[in-house]
């Protein structure tokens, strides 16, 4: 018994090392294919005014378009909501390589810490980056906590909707794409939009009202 503990500790410090060298390669691999990107941003100024202002924003990407905005918004000081799942503490290392303010937690494991760290984040005048289908789906599924903090926060909600020309996609419940090497990436912005209501139960009611506007920007983006 008196071996478990060690051991434990022992696999933690190699997860924790290997995070950090792949978290290495992978923030590289994202700026040296990154730089080829022909990015093309569409009805970004009124989102570039608010941050500009210090004001608060939360922009909504759904989890398997993620890659691209990670790179466009890179050393901007943007906080980022990131699962403390295991799986997304690679993600979380890159993020933070790439200068990226971090908030963990999520819908299912740490909940009530997510959105506390969300609402001080917008409260603090931050541009907040949520991936509101994470970290498990269902894909392009919009879950409330987003919503309910920017709500609290008094912060508007910008969709933002993202394209790539050529891609590859993963075989995973998102179906995470990866722009190729000089592919066209256009990134759209909706219009900044309070969460309407004067409680929380009304910011999970604005869903079917978000998920649409999700869905136009996605297509506008699409083409």
């Amino acid at each position: 018994m008196s071996d478990a503990a060690p051991q434990t500790d022992a696999r933690s410090d190699a997860d924790a090392r290997r995070a950090r060298w792949l978290s290495l390669i992978g923030s590289s691999i994202i700026r040296l294919i990154g730089v080829t990107w022909r990015i093309r941003t569409v009805d970004a100024r009124p989102v570039d005014t608010l941050r500009y202002d210090g004001q608060p924003v939360a922009l909504l990407v759904w989890h398997g378009q993620l890659l691209p905005m990670l790179y466009v918004l890179r050393f901007q000081s943007v906080a980022t909501l990131i699962s403390t799942h295991k799986d997304g503490e690679l993600i979380a290392q890159i993020a933070k390589r790439l200068g990226y303010k971090l908030i963990r937690g999520s819908s299912s494991k740490g909940a009530d810490r997510a959105l506390l760290g969300l609402v001080r984040a917008l409260r603090d005048g931050s541009t907040v980056a949520v991936t509101p289908d994470g970290p498990r789906g269902p894909n392009r599924t919009l879950a409330p906590g987003a919503l309910v903090a920017a709500h609290r926060a008094g912060a508007p909600v910008v969709a933002v909707g993202v394209h790539a020309s050529r891609a590859w996609y993963l075989r995973s419940w998102d179906r995470f794409m990866i722009p190729k090497p000089f592919a066209r990436v256009t990134i759209v912005f909706d219009s900044p939009m309070l969460v309407p209501g004067e409680t929380s139960r009304d910011a999970v009611e604005a869903i079917p009202v978000f998920a649409e506007r999700m869905a136009l920007v996605a297509d506008r983006a699409a083409g």
